[in-house]
């Protein structure tokens, strides 16, 4: 990649004189270097792997927004979107770059959104070596002779530098501070490289909606062979990769997306995956792109090895590796299809109430689309031991700068513009609720879903929920029609009732917080609460 010498990029717009500037490197260069600087060790497999210490995950508490002129009267301003100051993201700005430039620093120029109407272009100045490499394989990759004189928008990440938040404004000394005038991503405190590709992700959930008329989507979507497209969202747990990575389908990315006039499109260039338990077995796909150029993060290796211990989350049950996503065997390259003809909301319901498969109106797809539901379950994290209630709008509730209702009006616009199928698939428990039902069989999640894509279930008998008044169909080719309606599974029906009953309640209480801004067609489809069966 760098047998061109490169022109040192221009850093007098950060006023940022370091030490050395690395600029460009290519990956066996970084890995070099990352080696050189004892930032981590080869896996057997040849990954690089690192550990980020003390956070292993973001910091949703300490992420801010610039509240300015840009910001004030069009972001969601609360507990997601936290003010800081003009005046205290200028000070940490300087003192940042003042702190690197002590420094030897890794500078990349990549960009953002697959499709080159939208194309961000993004410069990463990064401490370690290990996060550019970071930034190589999420990010999409310029050509060497195609290289921005100046980006659109600049990351700088230093993780040894501390805020002192009795005068930085900050909460603790780390922070990620998103900067929409001066388009500035400023990260300090952390090495968790999570922060770096969720920055830019709100930034595009900020720009995308409201300037492109285009929906940014926390999804993975995937095309098949006549070029339909199918989009899944879905919270942690409810089988979003596993059942976007279909062998038969080409994968369009598998987490972050945009559904433009004509297309959908990956924003990222690489992929972020999720390491515990991981076997061959199971995600023979991800467990084959750990290999040189890879990175992984805070994994264990079994003693006196260099092989890794996907069962060993000592440090942290976040377990990570990054890769380009061309070490995928089936990626789409470009990462751009057509828009799509099927969506898939995924849920995992732990109280056994929603059915296996549904199909949604515009109106029930923006109230589930608002609700973001799921269940966790124990075992999944720390301290969880009864089925847990989760709702996160949009599927990604942490990275929108803007209000949940704007991204589902969006949702709705073009559902009905372009006559998408959206369905609730629920990936969870049937018979009963966790504990007393049983799992969902995969074969089965996988069958009604293949015959939502393949049109088979435009062609069967659908009933209507009592509760959610969710389209539920009486048969699906090699899907047993017993399962189909939940209520039908559950040895005492008049408990289901009470137990829709109880979910439909926390949908709605939920939901209070989004009704007087939701529209009148969203309102309709709200739960109804049946009195006789309480």
């Amino acid at each position: 990649m760098n047998s061109i010498k490169l022109k040192q990029p221009d850093l007098s717009y950060l006023n940022l004189n370091a030490e050395k500037v690395h600029y460009q490197l290519n990956v066996s260069e970084l890995v070099e270097e990352a080696l050189k600087n004892n930032e981590g060790t080869l896996s057997s497999s040849g990954a690089l792997a690192v550990d980020t210490g003390k956070f292993t995950g973001r910091s949703p508490k300490d992420r801010f927004i610039v509240n300015d002129e840009v910001t004030e009267n069009t972001v969601w301003w609360g507990d997601i979107n936290i003010k800081i100051s003009e005046q205290h993201f200028d000070n940490l700005f300087k003192k940042v770059t003042a702190h690197l430039s002590k420094k030897q620093i890794y500078v990349r120029d990549a960009y953002a959104c697959a499709d080159e109407n939208y194309k961000t272009t993004i410069r990463v100045v990064t401490e370690h070596a290990f996060q550019n490499l970071f930034a190589n394989n999420l990010f999409l990759r310029f050509d060497q002779d195609s290289l921005p004189a100046l980006p659109e928008w600049t990351i700088i990440a230093a993780p040894s530098f501390m805020a002192d938040p009795s005068t930085d404004g900050t909460r603790q000394s780390n922070f990620s501070i998103l900067n929409f005038s001066k388009k500035i991503i400023l990260i300090g405190g952390t090495a968790y490289t999570g922060e770096i590709k969720k920055g830019i992700f709100s930034v595009l959930n900020f720009i995308l909606p409201a300037q492109k008329q285009t929906l940014s989507m926390h999804c993975s979507a995937n095309v098949g062979a006549d070029g339909d497209t199918a989009i899944f969202f879905g919270l942690s747990g409810t089988g979003k990769t596993t059942l976007s990575a279909d062998p038969n389908r080409g994968l369009i990315g598998d987490d972050e997306h945009g559904w433009s006039e004509d297309s959908v499109f990956n924003f990222e260039g690489g992929c972020y995956a999720k390491c515990v338990d991981l076997t061959a077995e199971k995600e023979p796909q991800i467990f084959n792109a750990i290999k040189f150029g890879s990175l992984l993060e805070n994994i264990n290796y079994y003693p006196g090895t260099r092989n890794v211990d996907f069962s060993n989350i000592a440090k942290t049950e976040n377990t990570r590796v990054a890769y380009p996503i061309n070490y995928i065997e089936n990626a789409i390259i470009p990462s751009v299809a057509k828009g799509p003809k099927n969506i898939f909301f995924l849920t995992a319901d732990a109280f056994g109430v929603l059915p296996p498969i549904s199909k949604l109106t515009t109106g029930q797809a923006k109230f589930h689309f608002i609700s973001g539901y799921t269940a966790k379950v124990a075992g999944t994290e720390a301290g969880v031991t009864e089925p847990q209630l989760t709702f996160s709008a949009c599927f990604g509730k942490a990275f929108l700068p803007l209000h949940p209702v704007k991204y589902a009006k969006l949702l709705g616009d073009k559902m009905e513009k372009h006559q998408v199928n959206v369905w609730l698939i629920n990936t969870g428990w049937n018979g009963g609720p966790y504990g007393v039902g049983s799992r969902m069989k995969l074969s089965y999640t996988r069958a009604m879903i293949a015959a939502a894509l393949n049109g088979s279930l435009a062609k069967v008998n659908y009933e209507e929920h009592p509760v959610f008044g969710l389209l539920m169909p009486t048969e699906c080719p090699n899907v047993p029609s017993e399962i189909l309606n939940p209520r039908n599974t559950w040895s005492n029906q008049q408990d289901y009732d009470k137990k829709a009953n109880e979910l439909a309640t926390a949908f709605l209480k939920n939901f209070d917080q989004f009704k007087e801004f939701a529209s009148d067609e969203t309102l309709n489809a709200l739960p109804k609460v049946v009195e006789n069966a309480l």
